[in-house]
Order: C-alpha cells, then structure tokens, then sequence
C-alpha cells in the first residue's frame, strides 16, 4: 500500500507542478513582468481640432491639447519625458510633478505653465485634425501610452 501512496502523491505532485507551469505560461507577459496592463500615466484625451476658425491666434493655438493623467497613488516626475506627434514635433518635461489621480493639459500655444496647464509655445498647430498619434515616451525613451485618431500619419 505504502508504494501505491507514494506514487499518487508523485503524480498529484507532477500534475500540480505541470498545472503552475500552464498557469505561468497563460499569465500575460506585462504581470509576469510586474508591469500593470494599463499605463501608471496615459494620455487620456486629445482636443486635435481646435473649435472655431484655424485663424493661428494664441486662443484658438491653445484650445488644441493632450491631456495626461497619472492613474496611481503617487505623484510622478515627468522630467525629460516627452510627447510626440506622429511628423515628429516633440514636447519635452522639465521638472512636471503630476500628482496622483491628476491630469494636466499640455495646450499648443503660449501662456505660463501651472500645476494643471502647460504650453508648448508653438506659432503653428501641431495636432493633425484629419489624423495623427500623440505618444507619451518616459525619461529613458520607453513608450508609455499612445493615442491615434482618424488616418494615422506615418
């Protein structure tokens, strides 16, 4: 009998191990990696078509935006991150802290950055109406978050 319980508890063992391994194998690679699915800061909306008439003022400049909203607990330092439109126009962070569960609003045009708004200080629209992809890169170059909207721009 002894032999018949120890080669039960041998194949349970085997099953059991050969069942975490399956599990393992099906977790997606961001949570075996620690990473969350969703960003910790992603880009949560885009005004790309500034409303009214494209007549280039600072008012209608600043009426395009991308906001950016930090999902955690934390406050983040977006310092040397940037944010990218897809022909290549890059805005880059200095010292933005971005408190938990905010959201900031990066506007085109000229004004003075506070803790919720910050300006690019662009004469020229940057955000395709038609189309584009805004993409939120960390300090180290690493992909954060991307946004696209109507025919992409390649």
């Amino acid at each position: 009998m002894t032999s018949v319980s120890s080669s039960v508890r041998r194949i349970a063992a085997t099953v059991l191990a050969a069942g975490a391994v399956v599990g393992a194998a099906s977790l997606p690679a961001a949570a075996q990696d620690g990473h969350h699915q969703r960003p910790r800061v992603e880009i949560s909306r885009v005004q790309a078509d500034s409303p009214g008439r494209d007549d280039h003022s600072n008012r209608s400049l600043n009426a395009e935006w991308v906001e950016i909203t930090n999902t955690t607990r934390d406050a983040v330092n977006l310092r040397g991150w940037t944010l990218r439109d897809s022909d290549g126009n890059r805005y880059r962070f200095d010292n933005v802290r971005i408190n938990a569960r905010a959201t900031i609003r990066i506007h085109t045009g000229n004004g003075r950055d506070t803790r919720t708004d910050l300006f690019q200080n662009s004469r020229e629209y940057i955000w395709g109406n038609q189309g584009d992809t805004a993409t939120l890169r960390d300090d180290r170059g690493r992909t954060v978050d991307t946004e696209s909207w109507g025919r992409r721009h390649h």
